[in-house]
């Protein structure tokens, strides 16, 4: 069986704990209370080492979090030196915010990367598709990458 590491990063008050544990299915939507993550970069190289995808969740709502997205893309993603394709970002809409997909309009390198608009109050079940099929692709990726090793092995 593959494990996977999935790194999820970005802004304060972004979303990513709800997200995360609503995911894997820990625990209920509760009232926000700040999680003490890894807020020191240089704790980072550790909790990036063997990392096979990245998800940069970032609220909506809060115009500063659009412009801090590009140094998680180039800490985590770039000088990580992971495809794209092992990227997702999560436009989180916190509940009662609204959920305007419309009106984000995001710069290169970060309009390349799958985006994916979170309402956990209107529609949980389109985040949980869409993270099972950025999932489904980063263990396909990690099967072929193993796949291809043990074929150089051999030969």
């Amino acid at each position: 069986m593959l494990k996977a590491k999935i790194l999820f990063v970005g802004p304060c008050e972004s979303g990513k704990t709800v997200l995360a544990n609503f995911l894997t299915e820990s625990s209920d939507i509760t009232e926000y209370s700040p999680t003490q993550g890894v807020r020191f970069e240089s704790c980072w190289p550790a909790l990036m080492k063997d990392a096979h995808g990245v998800v940069i969740v970032f609220n909506a709502d809060i115009p500063s979090h659009q412009k801090e997205m590009e140094m998680w893309y180039s800490c985590f993603v770039q000088q990580q030196s992971l495809q794209d394709t092992q990227c997702m970002l999560i436009a989180h809409h916190k509940p009662g915010s609204g959920d305007d997909k419309g009106s984000l309009s995001l710069s290169p390198p970060l309009n390349k990367l799958k985006l994916v608009h979170s309402n956990l109050e209107d529609d949980p079940e389109e985040i949980r598709m869409e993270f099972i099929k950025y999932l489904k692709s980063i263990i396909n990726s990690m099967s072929e990458s193993r796949d291809r090793e043990e074929m150089s092995i051999m030969t």
